[in-house]
């Protein structure tokens, strides 16, 4: 008697999903036709038939990106993760709105073919469901991580660029161009950002500014301290080797650091390795022979 209650409310249920998304989509539409009307005829911009598809799941995207977004969290994690195009952006969105769906379409599919019953099949559903939910954030969050990284290990060889160029009798917009133009294979992350502070600073803008905006974007504190010292240099003036020696050597020392952690948790990890599995063997064959013959002994 359970089974057929279980499957008229899971049809139900996937009809009404059906309708809500039909419903959803129309209305977003309509809304999307409404903006782009006031756009061609009020504003007489063109027409951005590319970029329908991705806002038209984008909105609702950013409505269920809302309920786990502090503080701007979402647009730090885009701009660290390099996501900065509205193509880039209106495809992390709608993944944000189309992935919950889908969760639920799969939870609706398996409870029509019977494959989740009882309280721990709810359970199960359940967990599915909120997975696919945060599944975007959760890739948003490593991919920014692994970027930072890529950015913290570029740092000593952007400082040596740097310094090469400034020596070279080259001023900081130069110098940043040159950066962009020659090295955009030996600094990939950094040089993109850099691309980008060289369009503001085409466009009027204030270097320190532009150099602080970037350092605060991509929050590393190693490149943080070599734009510090750019926007001293850029503001007051002077010679610009030896600071840069010295960010140099404090990314170093930190570096360092970080090896030495990085070895003492391998240490460690070797530890319980040769405690688990070396020492037992080497017991038995240091001590396997003697204990065969008191065993021998004993026996006879």
């Amino acid at each position: 008697m359970t089974g057929p209650i279980l499957l008229g409310l899971a049809s139900a249920l996937a009809v009404l999903a059906l309708f809500l998304g039909g419903w959803w989509i129309a209305t977003v539409r309509e809304s999307q036709r409404a903006t782009q009307r006031v756009k061609t005829d009020v504003l007489h911009t063109p027409r951005d038939d590319d970029d329908r598809w991705w806002a038209l799941f984008a909105e609702p995207g950013q409505r269920v990106d809302a309920w786990f977004d502090e503080n701007g969290e979402t647009d730090r994690l885009l701009v660290q993760a390099g996501l900065r195009s509205a193509m880039q952006r209106g495809a992390y969105f709608a993944t944000q709105a189309l992935l919950p769906l889908s969760g639920v379409a799969v939870v609706i599919v398996a409870v029509l073919l019977g494959r989740l019953e009882g309280p721990m099949g709810f359970i199960l559903g359940f967990g599915v469901a909120c997975g696919f939910l945060l599944a975007p954030r959760i890739w948003l969050r490593r991919r920014a991580g692994r970027r930072q990284v890529q950015v913290k290990s570029e740092v000593a060889m952007f400082i040596h660029l740097l310094a090469l160029l400034f020596d070279a009798g080259l001023s900081l917009r130069q110098a940043l161009a040159s950066l962009v133009r020659e090295g955009h294979g030996v600094l990939p992350v950094i040089g993109q950002e850099i691309r980008l502070v060289l369009r503001q600073l085409e466009a009027g803008a204030d270097p320190a500014e532009a150099l602080h905006a970037m350092g605060k974007s991509l929050d590393v504190a190693e490149l943080n301290a070599v734009l510090g010292v750019l926007r001293q240099v850029d503001r007051y003036g002077g010679e610009l080797r030896e600071p840069l020696m010295e960010a140099l050597a404090v990314v170093e020392e930190r570096r360092q650091l970080s090896l030495r952690e990085k070895v003492n948790g391998l240490s460690g990890r070797m530890t319980v390795v040769m405690v688990l599995f070396f020492f037992p063997a080497l017991l038995i064959f240091v001590a396997g022979p003697a204990f065969l013959s008191i065993a021998r002994a004993l026996g006879s």
